[in-house]
């Protein structure tokens, strides 16, 4: 019998087909950026791009998170249109070799979000929650299509100056309530929470948050789980992200012990070992 359960949750619509998660779903992570924190400059080429793809997907994902924008603190901006001229030709190109691939894409832009759902892509993952484009939700509930809603403060460029909380685990909770329920005013049905492991929150607060994490099961929405190789890890271990597998691992596991139902990782092979060790 299974070691862990996941907590009760809303299934979620993927153009038709029913996303349930009543086992944990996994997230490969495909970065299109040259300069993201662990993986940037590997994929921006289509053909690099696919490789990767098909790596995930035969390592056990059940989604490809798909980002042309990087968001590690201090990230050099670009323009919406640079992130669309990364995005699309490899969503197209992913769409039409894994028809079946479910497709994520990482984006805060609204109008990234809506040419990339038209290329093929299937959810909208938007690190700022709809705070650093105010047509993104508008945008979400008219496409009708499954919406990632991070919490953030700030932006990639000046988030971590902005970490007074609290009580950081009420304060996240209190904004994604906030934000769930103008969501569901537009009609948007779909929706996954994520509270933002690294952004706009030091080092103490994302592990308070993370051993806390089942606190925001009371929405009764999937909750995302992202802490693969980031700074909350090799920071606190004086390490670098290359390095920080097993501490990727160890955190993964008291997500899923939480009832975390969605992972979002670099390594999905162990990911999916992990899912499978304690939910088989």
């Amino acid at each position: 019998m299974p070691i862990f359960q996941t907590s009760p949750a809303q299934s979620i619509n993927l153009k038709g087909r029913l996303m349930t998660f009543d086992r944990p779903k996994i997230m490969g992570i495909l970065n299109l950026t040259p300069d993201s924190f662990y993986d940037g400059g590997k994929y921006i080429q289509v053909e690099a791009a696919l490789i990767r793809a098909q790596q995930i997907l035969e390592e056990g994902a059940d989604i490809i998170d798909i980002g042309a924008y990087s968001t590690r603190p201090g990230a050099k901006t670009i323009d919406a249109a640079e992130e669309i001229d990364r995005a699309v030709p490899i969503i197209e190109a992913i769409a039409v070799k894994y028809p079946e691939a479910i497709l994520s894409i990482d984006t805060f832009r609204a109008d990234v979000a809506d040419a990339c759902i038209q290329a093929g892509a299937h959810i909208i993952n938007d690190v700022s929650g709809g705070t650093l484009d105010e047509q993104m939700f508008e945008t979400v509930a008219r496409l009708q299509v499954p919406y990632i809603l991070m919490h953030m403060r700030g932006t990639p460029q000046t988030m971590q100056s902005l970490t007074e909380y609290e009580d950081v685990v009420n304060e996240v909770a209190y904004f994604l309530g906030e934000r769930v329920a103008t969501l569901r005013a537009l009609g948007l049905k779909d929706i996954i929470l994520d509270p933002g492991y690294g952004f706009a929150k030091t080092i103490p607060q994302n592990y308070e948050l993370l051993l806390r994490v089942d606190e925001l099961h009371y929405f009764g929405l999937p909750i995302l789980g992202g802490v693969s190789r980031k700074s909350m890890i090799y920071k606190k271990l004086d390490t670098t992200a290359d390095q920080v597998l097993t501490g990727t691992t160890a955190l993964n596991t008291l997500l899923l012990e939480r009832g975390v139902q969605l992972l979002r990782v670099h390594d999905v092979k162990e990911a999916k070992q992990l899912v499978d060790l304690f939910f088989t």
